[in-house]
């Protein structure tokens, strides 16, 4: 079973207020509550920035295997905040890779760079992957990176984040077997992202909030 196939079943996920105000509140079994430490909010005084700023808070671990490396083709936003909430949002991703290849939906690295429907998101598909006994391996590259700023508000900072994703060098992996299932590049090997992206001010750490994932993405391929 390839990497993609996976994902795109939780695909299409709609980043709207009406519904992250649902998902967290919901109270069903994908409400945030099921999701351990997925109803933090942004202001946790662990919470802490990326790259240069704040360097004295930890970070939660989102290191991959060796066989599994994923590039961020990204340059680097001259504007300060637009620049963390683009790196914490490829750390949200890292942090999603993270919990397939320990095998572990409830990782506290997504659960750090992510809140409410993106949460849910991340668990859902970590969680696919556990129970499907598969993990990943290969190369997997994000780019075409593309910045919006959002709301602002007296407390609370956002930006929408998009990027595309070229997963044809990326492979499911059989978790006991280490059988790898490679596949051939095809329209279904691209995806783009939208990650609604928030910070609370004063908080340099950004946390995805809302992510859709638009499957077969055309203008992502070539």
């Amino acid at each position: 079973m390839a990497r993609r196939a996976l994902k795109t079943t939780a695909a299409t996920l709609t980043a709207t207020a009406a519904l992250l105000l649902t998902a967290c509140g919901g109270g069903g079994d994908d409400s945030s509550d099921d999701i351990k430490g997925a109803d933090k909010g942004a202001s946790s005084p662990s919470a802490s920035a990326s790259g240069s700023a704040a360097t004295d808070v930890d970070r939660p671990d989102v290191s991959l295997p060796n066989d599994l490396d994923l590039v961020f083709d990204f340059e680097k936003p001259s504007d300060q905040d637009s620049a963390a909430a683009l790196e914490d949002a490829a750390n949200y991703i890292r942090a999603l890779n993270h919990g397939i290849t320990k095998q572990d939906p409830g990782d506290p690295a997504f659960q750090f760079y992510s809140s409410g429907q993106a949460a849910q998101y991340a668990h859902s598909q970590i969680k696919e992957y556990v129970d499907g006994g598969w993990t990943l391996t290969g190369e997997d590259r994000y780019y075409k990176a593309e910045i919006r700023p959002g709301d602002e508000s007296e407390k609370v900072n956002t930006v929408s984040v998009t990027f595309c994703e070229d997963q044809s060098k990326v492979y499911g992996k059989e978790v006991k077997s280490e059988k790898v299932h490679r596949t051939k590049e095809s329209l279904a090997s691209f995806q783009k992202f939208t990650i609604l992206m928030a910070s609370v001010k004063g908080n340099p750490v950004w946390r995805a909030q809302q992510v859709t994932v638009e499957g077969k993405a055309e203008e992502c391929r070539g």
